[in-house]
């Protein structure tokens, strides 16, 4: 018998006789591959109305296809023949990872089902690495089967599991990314989860009822809500957004003798959080997660085309949108001046949530507005913009970015009749949208070919404006749509998102960062031998990271990965404090220790070791914040640095064991403190 941990009843018979071993937390099963398995009978709680989340440890001893999880002609979890994982409904296609488990060494991996979303996703360690949507909805009332599904036919063929299955668990409910990042862990979840409304949801009512399902280990739960989201999730008992410790898992707000006694506000984002309390744990409160749920403002949102949209048209456009909250009738203004459609009134409201504007032209940026009527009053839209085949386009930073480098430099493409662009670039939203040449906002004109510009260092968390005027062969000017995004608190080093396969052209990872490539004592590369050089499924951010190959072996006791640093040697300006890296191992690393070093010109390297020597083993990203003034107590002259370095061996400790093995390296900046 294979006992139920959850204390819900649903024990399995142990079948074909898998042997009870050594697992990976605790003990384990070890299926044979032909006919072990574990059968757990039929209950309706198995049969998922609003969502389920599967995950087990899985130690595969061989290649074949096999199933870890689930119910046959219903859903489940399972492994393709190379170990490729997949997430199974009958009757809808299979999500499969774009990434492979490897044999012969432990993993985690969990599949969510979202039925009432119609989105299913699969995570290995913690990660995502697969997701799409689906329509079935299987309801079979068959056994639960692991290591194999109850009544898979002979005929067929075997999809029985051989290796060892551990902690399989399956949930009555869709966990995110951190809260599987919790369960891998092998402990029960001691903090809330399962918000109702879900984090992030629209909730079209001035009134909600807040549910959520208790934590394994609570006794009561204290209640905040707030429309702050810093003020939510730092609040303590005695903070103002504190609603009260209680017993029950749901919490009312909206009306008279609750919290916002008037209503919820339209228009307005609320943030709430619950932590767990259990008096006799002394672990107690277990802090939990803010999630959030927006009352729909007044004003119509969610346009489509979406603000800012590129190559729409010029023929059969419809424009639509959501209605604001209670809004009966609908205006629309369309143009292709700003002003004239922010400054339009007294247009006729129709009942529909779609316009068509007819045939538009080529290589030119259109407005339009929708003011929104309630039977009380009329509120009026944001100006959108769009712009049609052939117009200025691409912005780099991309329209709307937040969180974009103090260093980072525009581009864009031009539009097809340009001979010339004229710049406009400041902090004041209508200055730039209404700059002209000879203005401050002016950055001058530049010629076709030359569609970059590089404002200088950027305030941080400062919102900026931008506008490229297109000037074609004759002098006319078009008026480019006006771009915005938002910077951040560090100055980028390296994303490698810059990266191509044109090794001819220079631009392969491996031609930047240099490696142990020729010679004798550095055992790193960087990069894979054949394209796509970057590693495009594990990142961090962006969609490229850089894989670090180490090989401290036959007498090679380190491995390095430099880079010569061209722009940003000086560390000291706009007062940043801290180097930042993010990096990902695997479990079948050779233990190793992690450095990175830099230098100048005239000086030896200064070096700084991660104090984990086993941080190589870590298979999920991990964050590794370095104060520069560790760096700068070795004597090193941060305002002229030319080298960065990233490696592995005895350059970060002289006792390394040796061994090889690949670390992900993404996202590396210097932040202000």
């Amino acid at each position: 018998m294979a006992s139920d941990a959850s204390g819900n009843s649903h024990d399995g018979t142990l079948l074909g006789d898998p042997q009870w071993v050594v697992g990976r937390i605790g003990g384990a099963l070890d299926f044979n591959g032909t006919d072990s398995m574990i059968d757990i009978p039929y209950s309706s709680e198995m049969t998922p109305t609003q969502g389920t989340t599967m995950a087990a440890w899985v130690f595969p001893t061989d290649t074949s296809r096999s199933c870890i999880v689930g119910q046959y002609e219903g859903y489940g979890m399972a492994l393709m023949t190379g170990l490729q994982l997949k997430s199974v409904v009958w009757g809808a296609d299979w999500v499969l990872s774009d990434v492979t488990i490897p044999e012969q060494e432990w993993s985690h991996v969990a599949m969510t089902w979202d039925v009432a979303g119609s989105e299913r996703m699969i995570f290995l360690n913690g990660e995502t690495v697969g997701q799409r949507g689906d329509a079935a909805v299987p309801n079979v009332q068959n056994n639960m089967g692991i290591g194999l599904w109850v009544g898979w036919p002979a005929s067929w063929g075997d999809d029985s599991f051989m290796g060892i299955l551990d902690d399989v668990q399956i949930h009555d409910l869709v966990l995110t990314e951190d809260e599987i990042k919790v369960i891998i862990k092998g402990q029960g979840y001691p903090y809330a989860l399962g918000p109702d409304p879900k984090d992030g949801a629209l909730h079209e009512a001035t009134w909600v009822t807040l549910g959520w399902s208790a934590g394994d280990y609570a006794v009561s739960h204290d209640v905040y809500l707030g429309d702050n989201f810093d003020e939510v999730s730092t609040a303590t008992p005695d903070s103002d957004v504190f609603r009260g410790n209680q017993a029950a898992t749901f919490y009312v707000a909206g009306f008279p003798g609750f919290a916002y006694p008037d209503g919820l506000v339209p228009g307005t984002t609320y943030y709430w959080r619950i932590d767990e309390v259990n008096d006799t744990d002394p672990n107690s409160p277990w802090k939990g997660p803010v999630w959030s749920f927006s009352i729909p403002p007044k004003t119509a949102y969610y346009p489509d085309p979406a603000d800012g949209a590129e190559f729409v048209g010029p023929d059969d456009v419809t424009l639509s949108w959501t209605a604001g909250f209670g809004s009966k009738l609908h205006t629309v203004y369309f143009g292709d001046n700003f002003d004239d459609v922010n400054d339009a009134a007294g247009g006729a409201p129709m009942g529909l949530t779609i316009y068509h504007p007819g045939p538009l032209e080529r290589e030119k940026a259109y407005y339009w507005r929708v003011d929104e009527f309630d039977a009380v009053a009329t509120y009026k839209g944001n100006v959108w913009s769009f712009t049609t085949p052939g117009s200025v386009g691409h912005p780099q930073p991309a329209y709307g970015t937040t969180d974009v480098p103090m260093n980072a430099t525009l581009s864009w493409t031009p539009a097809d009749s340009a001979a010339s662009h004229q710049l406009y670039f400041g902090t004041d939203k209508e200055i730039v949208r209404n700059a002209d040449t000879g203005s401050p906002e002016d950055k001058g004109s530049m010629t076709l070919g030359e569609e970059t510009y590089d404002p200088g260092l950027l305030e941080p968390q400062t919102t900026y404006y931008w506008r490229v005027d297109e000037i074609d062969s004759q002098g006319n000017a078009s008026k480019g749509p006006l771009w915005s995004f938002t910077t951040g608190n560090f100055l980028l080093v390296e994303d490698f998102e810059s990266y191509t396969d044109d090794d001819v052209a220079g631009q392969a990872i491996w031609q930047s960062w240099i490696d142990g490539f020729g010679i004798a004592d550095n055992g790193a590369q960087v990069g894979y031998l054949l394209p796509p050089y970057a590693e495009r499924t594990i990142v961090h951010g962006g969609s490229q990271s850089m894989p670090l190959l180490y090989a401290n072996e036959n007498g090679v006791t380190n491995s390095e990965a430099s880079m010569m640093l061209t722009t940003l040697r000086d560390w000291t300006q706009t007062d940043v404090a801290e180097l930042s890296l993010w990096f990902r191992g695997s479990l079948s690393n050779a233990v190793e220790p992690l450095y990175v070093s830099i230098s100048n010109s005239a000086r030896a390297p200064v070096i700084v070791a991660h104090d984990d020597p086993s941080i190589a083993t870590v298979n999920t990203w991990s964050r590794w914040v370095i104060p520069l003034q560790a760096f700068a107590d070795q004597g090193i002259n941060l305002s002229a640095v030319d080298k960065l370095a990233i490696g592995l061996g005895t350059t970060g400790n002289a006792a390394a064991p040796g061994g090889s093995g690949t670390l992900y390296i993404d996202d590396i900046r210097l932040y202000q403190p």
